[in-house]
């Protein structure tokens, strides 16, 4: 950690909201382009004939509408950073952690100061260098959480759905408290209080024409999902779903494995051979 890093408060972030208004231009993103292994598991294999259909909706939210900016967007308690960073792939990280812990006791929250820790050994970020505030790669980030930990939390693996799969999806975020996606944002996101596609939106209504976004996903019903961003629960329509998420992992923590137990239906004993065999 860097001695600028050190200076960040530490106080907890999820007392901090971004302003009223529905107006993100101000945010920032940070996801970078998809990177792919053909070694990644695939969540479809591990999906036995015992495990029975994803309920109608499940939420794993616990009422909490604020989350923490986790140094994502600007921050008057964070002047150091202005405008906030393109940590979003980190934040993501912040959130699930919350998400879990919260549902398994009490919600821990990650210090800012933590964050960006790992924004810089994740993703190359130099305080001072805003050259290097560009973000990161959801694959870099999870194989370096799996490896290494992300302060004291155990990521045992990630294991695809395929995206447009929304069966596959909800099983995610129904057994495992979420999932950590990529979204290809539009210009058309900005001003939305539910994110959904804009019919006469143009070329401001096209995939990526904002930017790349991390976010993770704790919540659904058969007409949308919802996201954690920004500080915020952010609501997506499904359709919103379909035209902008171009990647999905499931992330599976050992302590919500043990505090929930080794979903039935669900084949961990493969899982843990197939990681065991991976090179």
């Amino acid at each position: 950690m860097t001695d600028r890093s050190k200076t960040i408060r530490s106080k907890t972030a999820h007392a901090r909201t971004i302003p009223s208004g529905v107006d993100h231009s101000k945010m920032r993103l940070g996801r970078k382009a998809i990177k792919t292994d053909s070694r990644t598991l695939q969540l479809r294999r591990y999906l036995t004939p015992a495990l029975k259909p994803p309920p109608a909706q499940c939420d794993w939210t616990k009422g909490i509408a604020s989350w923490g900016m986790m140094l994502n967007g600007p921050e008057p308690s964070e002047p150091q950073f202005p405008n906030g960073l393109g940590d979003c792939t980190i934040a993501g990280v912040g959130h699930a952690i919350q998400v879990w812990t919260a549902n398994n006791g009490a919600m821990v929250t990650v210090p800012d100061s933590t964050i960006l820790s790992y924004y810089e050994k994740f993703d190359g970020y130099v305080p001072g260098n805003p050259k290097t505030d560009s973000g990161g790669v959801e694959l870099d980030v999870l194989n370096d959480w799996q490896k290494q930990g992300f302060a004291g939390n155990a990521l045992l693996a990630f294991v695809d759905p395929k995206a447009s799969s929304l069966t596959e999806v909800r099983q995610s975020i129904a057994l495992f408290g979420g999932v950590y996606i990529g979204l290809s944002l539009p210009i058309t996101a900005q001003k939305q209080e539910v994110w959904d596609v804009a019919p006469k939106g143009g070329a401001n209504a096209q995939p990526g024409s904002w930017g790349g976004h991390c976010v993770f996903v704790p919540k659904y019903d058969q007409k949308t999902f919802t996201c954690i961003t920004w500080g915020q629960l952010k609501t997506m329509t499904v359709a919103f779903w379909n035209k902008y998420c171009d990647e999905a992992h499931a992330l599976l923590a050992p302590a919500w494995i043990s505090a929930k137990g080794a979903p039935n239906g669900f084949n961990l004993a493969q899982l843990k051979a197939d990681l065991a065999a991976i090179v």
